[in-house]
């Protein structure tokens, strides 16, 4: 018999943590994964009766591959502690995977800033339109890259129609705090990988980017919040290269 496993991995995401489990119980087990916690998610886990693994890793990659290695299921739906199931996708899941062959799923994503349903202007940095979150174990392979670790998939690829709620940003103040934090981990990369590059290429990804966002994926229909996904989609290209560029001049570590 086919078994589904639900694979939570998580940081101090005790406030997201209780509604995203709540979500996962017509999973065949559920598997959370906490990172250096220090929060009540321990707590929170066990009292939605799921199997515990917690550890430090350094790399989103290394934790996201223990918690795949932690699960029994033959088929794994990899979910983010600011992510929820609607019914009608677990209705879609359970109804499709009894003669799915292996490989993956790609699920539509339905993005949020705060309570707002944000349709447009995602992607280019900014959040995924959608996502390969539910794979046949040995399937997916996450890489070691310090931020958007690039994905290995295999096997047959397949599509839902019913999409994924995902809280993006709590507000705008998050936004900006991700933002500072991505780029500061993508400069550190690109300082190990002697990928920094120059100054020209980067400003005008500046207004590629913004373009890409604004208005190749219609963030303008969203008013200010479209303008909000284009700005940021703009900026962090630049700004992980200032930081990685700085940093290095200085012979410093990125921060």
């Amino acid at each position: 018999m086919m078994r589904l496993s639900a694979l939570v991995v998580a940081h101090n995401e005790a406030a997201q943590l209780d509604a995203c489990l709540a979500t996962l119980r017509f999973a065949d087990e559920i598997v959370v994964v906490l990172d250096r916690t220090t929060d009540r998610s321990p707590a929170i886990a066990e009292e939605h009766g799921a199997r515990v693994v917690e550890g430090s890793w350094h790399l989103e990659g290394d934790r996201r591959s223990a918690g795949i290695e932690a699960c029994h299921g033959e088929w794994i739906l990899e979910v983010d502690a600011d992510e929820r199931v609607p019914p009608e996708l677990a209705e879609e899941i359970k109804h499709r995977l009894p003669t799915a062959q292996r490989g993956y799923f790609l699920i539509p994503f339905a993005n949020h800033i705060g309570h707002r349903l944000v349709r447009w202007g995602w992607g280019a940095y900014n959040g995924v339109s959608m996502k390969p979150c539910l794979f046949a174990k040995g399937c997916k392979h996450w890489g070691r890259q310090r931020v958007h670790p690039k994905l290995e998939l295999s096997g047959h690829r397949y599509a839902m129609t019913q999409a994924m709620t995902h809280y993006v940003y709590r507000d705008v103040a998050d936004a900006i705090q991700r933002l500072n934090r991505y780029s500061s981990l993508n400069a550190e990369q690109m300082r190990e990988d002697g990928t920094i590059g120059t100054l020209w290429p980067n400003l005008r990804r500046m207004l590629s980017r913004f373009w890409k966002s604004y208005v190749a994926r219609r963030g303008y229909r969203e008013g200010h919040y479209g303008l909000l996904l284009g700005l940021f989609s703009a900026l962090y290209p630049i700004l992980s290269y200032l930081k990685a560029r700085l940093a290095e001049d200085n012979k410093e570590p990125s921060r």
